[in-house]
């Protein structure tokens, strides 16, 4: 009866959320572009099931992902099993001694956006876009593997209680950098890649991690030092992204420069034979 309940208080919810873009699209549609729905029993049927897919996720998450995901980070960072997996008998833990937080927080960051509804979205359309030279896995593994990179660095800063915004500025640097040299196509999809991570799927789980951290970290607050893994969850898809970017397009010219070199050494042979 309990699930039942919930059930029906996140589709009730769901619906409130799901309205506002419904009234704005038909009414644009209706009243401002003064043009009939195409396919509206169609576009009904879609809706439905974006009602119903949204509340059996949503429900999904707070049922099994959330508590699991909490209870994950809070074993991880208790200090008895890190002094255990570290060897430490007694004293105080230096920031070495956290590997298998600093491991579960690039595996949660990593797998987490690899199942990210908004990330699948916009690698499917760019994929289309693009005519295929941005793939979806290509895109997906890329922006998984940033975030896998900014989540362990960013429990990195709270063992070490570094000021964040360090890490910050020296990764915007990395990326005004990056925009320099990285092709035109791929720079506003990178940095867009940085904003579909945070949503239904990662945020949470992160901000667990960086809260269950910083709580059971001597001389560090849960306020200050446990938010901030969302930035590092942002900005770091957008250096990945542009990095395979220019790698792709390295390899491209790697390719061509051997194919050139192929070419000239069999007109070069030709040129000998008939001498």
């Amino acid at each position: 009866m309990g699930l039942l309940q919930q059930l029906l208080v996140t589709g009730l919810s769901t619906i409130t959320d799901v309205l506002p873009i419904v009234v704005i699209i038909f009414g644009f549609q209706l009243l401002v572009l003064r043009q009939k729905i195409p396919n509206l029993k169609r576009v009904l049927f879609g809706f439905v099931y974006v009602l119903i897919g949204l509340t059996l996720f949503l429900v999904g998450l707070e049922v099994a992902l959330f508590p699991i995901g909490k209870l994950m980070a809070q074993q991880l960072t208790d200090p008895n099993f890190i002094q255990r997996a570290a060897g430490v008998v007694s004293g105080s833990l230096q920031w070495s001694d956290y590997a298998w937080v600093y491991l579960f927080a690039a595996a949660i960051g990593f797998s987490t956006t690899i199942a990210e509804p908004a990330l699948i979205a916009v690698a499917i359309k760019a994929e289309q876009v693009s005519g295929g030279t941005i793939t979806v896995w290509g895109l997906r593994v890329a922006v998984a593997i940033g975030v896998a990179i900014g989540i362990a660095l960013g429990a990195f800063r709270i063992v070490t209680g570094t000021p964040l915004h360090y890490y910050i500025i020296a990764g915007y640097i990395v990326v005004i950098i990056q925009t320099l040299y990285a092709p035109r196509m791929i720079i506003a999809l990178a940095y867009d890649s940085g904003g579909v991570t945070t949503s239904t799927v990662t945020v949470p789980l992160v901000a667990a991690l960086g809260l269950g951290l910083a709580s059971n970290i001597p001389g560090r607050s849960a306020l200050i030092d446990g938010f901030g893994l969302i930035a590092f969850a942002s900005l770091f898809p957008i250096m990945t992204v542009m990095g395979y970017a220019q790698l792709g397009e390295w390899r491209a010219r790697r390719f061509l420069r051997r194919q050139l070199q192929a070419e000239a050494q069999v007109e070069a042979k030709e040129v000998a034979d008939d001498v």
